[in-house]
Order: structure tokens, then C-alpha cells, then sequence
């Protein structure tokens, strides 16, 4: 008998006759003989639902009390959840976050897991119960008040939870069904993948695929336990997230992705000397602004530019924590481009094979799209380029390493 952790999203429990339906696929999980823990998202929009509420009280509303307010959205479906699996016949008892032990720093609105102690949740299953889990949210181990894990977060909680209660396997149901080498929506013949290696998927979730939560896929990885992605809504094999082994190395990019929501900032005309870097990177972290790019131009005299990637919504508030700055380093100006997007080729294949950069460049090239930034890692080849080029260059890069479904499978 298997200890499987499922997880269910917004759009898997998006209204009574879905929370329905998963009642019954978990039942159907149930009668095979396993022991199940589940974990559910709130339903579809109830989360954006709470914050414009909170928002029309308050422009800025607390962060405490966001936590609290925001984790109810999940604690409505896990009862609702628990309710129809009981009218299934099918013994059942739900949990938040802080009856499972599940344990957070300080931080609210983004904390990071703690622990978890599980005592509930080896008691429920041992007594031959589904425990149905309020996803998202956990408790400050020092204040005792709610948190939240940040949006995707129920992911995280899932694969967490699947670690501390050593389950054998962690199923996230989803409105896809898989892992694709691209969006199919811009490339129609995109191949769903059988298995990726846990360091495809990582780069695969930061750099745009919104199949799974970055976090959770960092969880899986070190704690070596493998995550199933299948579609609540049709059956099939969907795509097992795992460690690598050598047959993946023989594929050499796996995957094509994108993400839009890149903003470029540039501190022009900065002193090229030791520790300016430092110092304006420095002032970023501070403000817990996640950077991904970063370039700087050559040298022109005695100063040079600094150019760096971060999120859009994050623009703003770097530019404001930078502005001090320019006085006090002398620089010149702040400049911001949000017209811009990052593709990414992956693939663990790319540590045994060479040619890969050569053929992105220059696929690219050849099709006259223009490269503002670059970046790489074993496993992953990134450009900046302009926001408007971002479907071509898809399709371009898809087609030049050949990841389309064969024409006798589509």
C-alpha cells in the first residue's frame, strides 16, 4: 500500500461539481489501496476575491492580516472537500496548515517552511482516513499567527508535506496535462514530456513554465521525491518530475520557455571601480527584489553602465531603493525597459553535447531578431530580447532542435 500526496489547484476545485468530481477520483485512489493525504488550493478566483475586498478597505492593508484573511480561500475547500468524500462513504477529516504542524519563519504574504510535524496527519491515516489539507498556509513559529507561502504556494505545501510524511510519490493535478517542450499555445504540435530531470524542471519553472511552483520543485529535488503533474480533467500519463538518469542525457534541449514578465534596469554612467557593483546590488537585496540578469558594458573612460533583469512588478521598487544612489555614486541616470521578454533553450543533454549556444545564436540571427542579453548554466541558455519577438522566437527555437511531435503522433 502507497502513501501518495495529491494536490488539487484552483481550477481542479473551481465550484461544487468539480470539488465533486475530485471527491471521486480521490475515492477511486482510495479503493486501489492506498493511504492518501490531499492538498487543496482555494477555489478558482475566491483568492483574488479576498484581496480586492481587503484593498477597498485599505490601500495598504497589513500583512498580517492579509495572511489571515487570504488563507481562508483553501480552509473553505478543504471542508468542502471533506464534506463530499463523507457523502462518498469515504471516511475523511480536514486540517489547515497549523494543525498539521506546518511551521513558518516571520515573513508574511512569502514565508519559507520551517518544519513539519505531521502528528494529525499520521494519526488520520492510520486510522484509514483521507486527510484533506488547506494548502498555502502555515504558522510563524515564533508569533503563532497565520502565514502564507506566497501565490503557487499550495505546490510547495504539497511536496513538503509529501518529505516530512515520507509518501511514496506526489501527484499535482493541474488544468494541463503534463509538462510540454513549449506553450502549445503558440506552438500547436508541442510534445508532452514522459519525464524531466528535477534540474530541467527548476529551470523550467523560473524562467516562465507555470506548470509548477519554483519552490516545490527546490523541495523535490533535494529531498529526492518525485512529483507526478496529471490534469484533473483527463486521463493520461502526464509527466513524472525526477532525478536524473542517463537516458535524459540523451536528449540534448528538452524544452523551449518564455517569460514576459521581465523588466531591464539601467544605471548609466557609474564609476568603473571596485565595489560598485557590490554596493548597488546590495541596496536591491535589501529590498528582497529577486534579480536574474546581469550585465555590464565595457568600459568607456572612467565609467560604465550597469544593466540588470528583474520582474516587472518589481521595477518600480528598484528603481526607488536605487535612486538615492546616483547622487551618492555619482552616476548619471536610471533607465527602464519593460518592452522586453526572456526565452530559454533547456536541457540536461547540454552538459555532454556541444553546439547548442552556436545553433540559438544563430537561429536567431538568421531571423533577424536581436539579442540584448544573454545568460547561461549547464543545463540552460537565456536571451533578452525585444517583447513583441517572443511568439517568433518560440517557434524558431522549437523547430531548430527539432522538439515537435513527429507527424505520425500528432
Amino acid at each position: 500500500m502507497a502513501l501518495i500526496v495529491q494536490k488539487y489547484g484552483g481550477t481542479s476545485v473551481g465550484d461544487l461539481d468539480r470539488i465533486a468530481r475530485v471527491a471521486q477520483r480521490v475515492g477511486r485512489a482510495k479503493s486501489d489501496g492506498n493511504s492518501l493525504i490531499v492538498v487543496v488550493s482555494a477555489m478558482s478566483g475566491e483568492t483574488d476575491k479576498l484581496i480586492e475586498m481587503a484593498h477597498k478597505l485599505n490601500d495598504f492593508p497589513p500583512d498580517r492580516e492579509m495572511d489571515l484573511l487570504m488563507s481562508s480561500g483553501e480552509r473553505v475547500t478543504a471542508a468542502l472537500l471533506a464534506i463530499a468524500l463523507t457523502d462518498l462513504g469515504i471516511p475523511a477529516i480536514s486540517f489547515t496548515g497549523r494543525q498539521i504542524g506546518l511551521t513558518t519563519d516571520s515573513v508574511h504574504m512569502k514565508a519559507r517552511i520551517r518544519r513539519i510535524t505531521g502528528e494529525r496527519l499520521r494519526e488520520a491515516v492510520a486510522e484509514g482516513k483521507v486527510a484533506v489539507v488547506a494548502g498555502f498556509q502555515g504558522m510563524d513559529e515564533t508569533s503563532g499567527s497565520v502565514t502564507t507561502l506566497g501565490r503557487g504556494g499550495t505546490d510547495t505545501s504539497a511536496v513538503a508535506i509529501a518529505v516530512a510524511m515520507k509518501a511514496d510519490l506526489c501527484e499535482i493535478y493541474t488544468d494541463v496535462d503534463g509538462v510540454y517542450t513549449t506553450d502549445p499555445r503558440i506552438v500547436p504540435n508541442a510534445r508532452r514530456l514522459d519525464n524531466v530531470s528535477f534540474e530541467e524542471m527548476l529551470e523550467m519553472a523560473s524562467l516562465g513554465a507555470k506548470v509548477l511552483q519554483t519552490r516545490s520543485v527546490e523541495f523535490g529535488m533535494k529531498y529526492n521525491m518525485p512529483i507526478h503533474v496529471k490534469s484533473t480533467f483527463t486521463e493520461g500519463k502526464g509527466t513524472l518530475v525526477s532525478k536524473e538518469s542517463s537516458e535524459m542525457e540523451e536528449v540534448v534541449v528538452s524544452a523551449v520557455t518564455y517569460d514576459r514578465n521581465q523588466a531591464k534596469i539601467t544605471v548609466t554612467g557609474v564609476p568603473d571601480r571596485p565595489g560598485i557593483a557590490a554596493r548597488i546590488f546590495s541596496v536591491i537585496a535589501d529590498h528582497e527584489i529577486n534579480v536574474d540578469m546581469i550585465i555590464q558594458n565595457v568600459s568607456e573612460g572612467r565609467s560604465t553602465d550597469i544593466s540588470f533583469t528583474a520582474p516587472k512588478t518589481e521595477m518600480n521598487r528598484a528603481v526607488n531603493a536605487l535612486q538615492p544612489l546616483i547622487k551618492e555614486l555619482d552616476a548619471d541616470h536610471i533607465a527602464t525597459d519593460e518592452d522586453i521578454a526572456k526565452i530559454s533553450v533547456i536541457g540536461v543533454g547540454m552538459r555532454s553535447h556541444s553546439g547548442v549556444a552556436a545553433k540559438t545564436f544563430s537561429s536567431l540571427a538568421d531571423a533577424g531578431i536581436n539579442i540584448m542579453m544573454i545568460s547561461t548554466s549547464e543545463i540552460k541558455i537565456s536571451c533578452v530580447i525585444e517583447a513583441q519577438e517572443v511568439d517568433r522566437a518560440i517557434r524558431i527555437l522549437h523547430d531548430a532542435f527539432s522538439l515537435a511531435l513527429p507527424p505520425d503522433q500528432r
